[in-house]
């Protein structure tokens, strides 16, 4: 097979598990539990009161610099504000809202009958304002990602490949709501004004690729690229290797080699907030995995307990072991199903198998960095974190890792080289 950037591996995928039918929707559950942050960058600061009364869509939390608004997903009364668990396993200050179960709408945002009629800074205000993060699970607010100089961004590329094992949540959107992604693409291309506009789909998903045909027939000008399948062909800078065959340099961002790439359900998320007014409250999240008892794909108001979610999708199996917020690659295992679901939650995998070594030693067998695609060296990243000589973790360019997993995948001794590698990244930002 041709391999469109370098290194990568071949996880099995186990997409069938959760299929990618239209989305159930979750009950909403009794209390919801929104985390003040949910995004990269500063942490909201609240803007209701305990005893306040809210709307759902109401702006509940907000702040300035990098951030971008959170809103209450049901209507009804704010109970706390106070640290609550959080699927990144540190508390995080939340806004806890007891549910009316009358889901009376808040009016804040206009919904617009046509992107046309806007500039290009009212949009970018709209998405702002809309609470809109990357979707894949980057977080990073969309609205600072897009607001580049005109004329810098000439390919906007549309990140439909979903390549984690179990997770199906943008193969169902994409099933299910095609033309929104692709009406969200367009208020992008009203925002970038680039010269390509490309959707991005792995090979994998046949019933997608021929929604997305389907609708493109009215939009001759966006491409659709259709990759084979090869983990992780969704992380931005492979994926921008995979399509336009640029390579982005170490230190630098896509829009450093004009790319700018969203996440399918940004681009939906887009839409909705312009077309419909409706801020980012809730999404498709894939519950799977062989200790899921009834995988499926479900659209869950944010702020629901992973607890409640699990119990709403079937419950987990007496054998599962471990529960992962995310993809089984570069999630997160949690340890307290109270934390909630989040704008970059896009699946719960319950596992029931796991490979255990114990005392691994590395044998320097190279497969590590055959495997990485950011041409690191993950066996020497390793050595000098456990040496704690951060001087050379620097020299091997340890922040250029994506934390895909794929050198943990790859290792025949079950290192845990990524754990130790955001030990060190931790570090780092610490000011060691």
């Amino acid at each position: 097979m041709k391999k469109l950037f370098f290194g990568g591996v071949h996880p099995a995928g186990r997409k069938e598990l959760a299929g990618h039918d239209k989305p159930i929707p979750a009950p909403a559950p009794a209390q919801v539990v929104i985390p003040l942050r949910q995004h990269i960058g500063a942490t909201c600061t609240p803007l209701v009161q305990v005893g306040d009364t809210v709307k759902m869509g109401q702006k509940i939390g907000d702040g300035a610099g990098l951030c971008v608004p959170v809103h209450a997903s049901v209507s009804g009364t704010v109970t706390a504000i106070e640290p609550r668990p959080h699927i990144s396993g540190v508390p995080v200050e939340s806004i806890v809202i007891d549910n009316d179960g009358l889901d009376t709408p808040a009016e804040e945002m206009q919904a617009y009958r046509s992107h046309a009629q806007l500039s290009r800074q009212e949009l970018l205000d709209i998405i702002h304002e809309a609470g809109i993060v990357g979707m894949g699970g980057a977080t990073f607010p969309t609205d600072v990602k897009a607001n580049v100089p005109l004329g810098q961004i000439d390919t906007v590329i549309v990140n439909g490949c979903e390549c984690e094992p179990y997770i199906t949540a943008d193969d169902c959107l994409m099933c299910s709501n095609a033309e929104e992604i692709i009406m969200g693409l367009r208020i992008m291309i009203r925002i970038a004004e680039p010269k390509r506009a490309i959707i991005a789909v792995e090979d994998n998903k046949p019933d997608a690729i021929r929604e997305i045909e389907k609708y493109l027939l009215d939009y001759p000008d966006v491409e659709l690229a259709v990759l084979p399948a090869r983990y992780p062909q969704g992380a931005e800078k492979q994926l921008i290797a995979a399509v336009t065959g640029r390579e982005v340099p170490s230190g630098k961002l896509p829009k450093d080699v004009g790319c700018v790439v969203f996440n399918a359900a940004t681009y939906a998320s887009i839409y909705k907030a312009v077309y419909e007014g409706k801020p980012l409250i809730e999404r498709i999240v894939t519950v799977t995995g062989e200790g899921a008892a009834k995988p499926k794909n479900m659209l869950v108001r944010l702020g629901t307990p992973l607890s409640f979610l699990l119990k709403a999708a079937g419950g987990a199996r007496a054998e599962t072991i471990k529960i992962v917020a995310g993809g089984p690659m570069m999630g997160k295992a949690q340890k307290n199903l109270d934390a909630s679901v989040v704008k970059g939650t896009n699946g719960i995998v319950c596992l029931t198998k796991m490979t255990r070594v114990k005392d691994p030693v590395c044998i320097r067998c190279g497969k590590c960095a055959d495997s990485c695609p950011m041409k690191l060296q993950p066996l020497y990243l390793y050595r000098s974190e456990q040496a704690k000589d951060y001087d050379e973790l620097r020299r091997l360019h340890i922040m250029d890792c994506v934390e895909c997993g794929c050198c943990a995948y790859s290792c025949p001794a079950k290192i845990s080289l990524v754990k130790s590698i955001r030990r060190a990244k931790a570090a780092i930002k610490g000011g060691k």
